[in-house]
């Protein structure tokens, strides 16, 4: 596949998890919305390191600042250095078990949404709630069907 096409399969799924992020959800469900991004750019990141980046994951932080409303920056700065430990030691995390990963995946969620409301919270006045950690354990859920649905993804449309 061209390197064209390969970027247009990429930025695809971005643009998906952008959406998934936004998509208006029950009040109810909200609580449980997964990390798509986070999915997406720990995913990308570990499959292409050397086309997947820092800088990518500074700009779709930046794009869902912008969707989202929040600080200008807040999600750009924790993507990319989510971006920057995956790429730094994707050669490690490749031979981890799915299990292992997932916990990974978890603790990467668990460390962006500590960070995000300290963030928030040095800025404003705002109050932790309970549910607000529910999303990682729907991420964790997830991912082992992500994962391989993003490998088949890959490799039915030969991005490399």
């Amino acid at each position: 596949m061209s390197l064209l096409s390969s970027y247009r399969v990429i930025y695809f799924t971005f643009f998906v998890g952008l959406i998934g992020a936004i998509y208006p959800l029950p009040i109810v469900l909200n609580a449980f919305r997964p990390d798509w991004m986070v999915l997406i750019i720990f995913y990308w990141v570990l499959a292409l390191p050397h086309r997947i980046s820092v800088v990518h994951g500074f700009f779709l932080g930046l794009l869902l600042d912008i969707l989202l409303g929040s600080t200008l920056g807040m999600h750009a700065l924790l993507f990319a250095l989510l971006a920057y430990f995956v790429s730094i030691g994707y050669q490690r995390i490749r031979y981890f078990t799915i299990v292992q990963t997932t916990l990974l995946v978890g603790v990467f969620i668990l460390v962006t949404k500590l960070a995000l409301y300290w963030l928030a919270s040095s800025l404003q006045e705002i109050v932790l709630h309970k549910h607000y950690f529910w999303s990682i354990v729907t991420s964790m859920l997830i991912w082992p069907w992500f994962f391989l649905f993003m490998r088949f993804i890959r490799q039915r449309f030969k991005v490399s």
